[in-house]
């Protein structure tokens, strides 16, 4: 991409999929009006650290990428609801993503992530959790505090426990736990 992406303004929606990007221009921060960005299927392995700038996304679609890490500015997007961050090389989140208080959808497929942060329980509005195909071996207690959850995906990784706190999710319709490592289920359970 061109440095000069910046000067597009008035620009709110920007689809990139399916091209061989390895990065993004620090300039794309500049885009103070954007709220849906779409980078399905390309190669990057990194994200801008002022990625927080920008303040009005409210769709990030990022699957298919090479990320390892995301900067810490990603709580500073206060406006974003739907996250897509499957098929990544997330080992883990940053602390601020407990920040993003809109978030509706967190999607987190194929990952090597190996545990999440306490502030995962600050996402008061998440309805749509999807943690498949990971390499989790347990579960923040804060879990519990995800009082609007419906669907909770934790198929396909290494747990061999639940969190006492899951019986809070009285919100819950949804419960996939295939594939783990569980010997047995929290009494908690009854509460859902």
């Amino acid at each position: 991409l061109p440095q000069s992406i910046g000067q597009l303004q008035y620009l709110t929606e920007l689809d990139l999929d399916f091209n061989q990007l390895t990065e993004l221009p620090a300039t794309i921060t500049q885009l103070s009006q954007l709220k849906s960005l779409s980078l399905r299927r390309n190669q990057l392995t990194s994200l801008p650290e002022r990625f927080g700038q920008l303040r009005e996304l409210a769709y990030l679609n990022l699957p298919d990428n090479r990320l390892a890490s995301l900067p810490l500015s990603i709580g500073q997007l206060e406006q974003l609801t739907y996250l897509q961050l499957s098929v990544n090389q997330l080992t883990g989140l940053p602390e601020s993503i407990g920040q993003l208080r809109q978030l509706t959808e967190l999607q987190l497929t194929s990952n090597p992530l190996t545990s999440l942060p306490q502030s995962i329980g600050q996402l008061e509005r998440l309805y749509i959790l999807n943690l498949s195909y990971n390499q989790l071996k347990q579960l923040p207690e804060s879990m519990g505090e995800l009082r609007e959850l419906k669907r909770l995906d934790i198929q396909s990784n290494q747990l061999v426990s639940l969190p006492q706190s899951i019986g809070q999710l009285s919100q819950l319709t949804e419960l996939f736990l295939r594939r783990n490592l569980l010997t047995s289920l929290p009494p908690s359970i009854g509460q859902l």
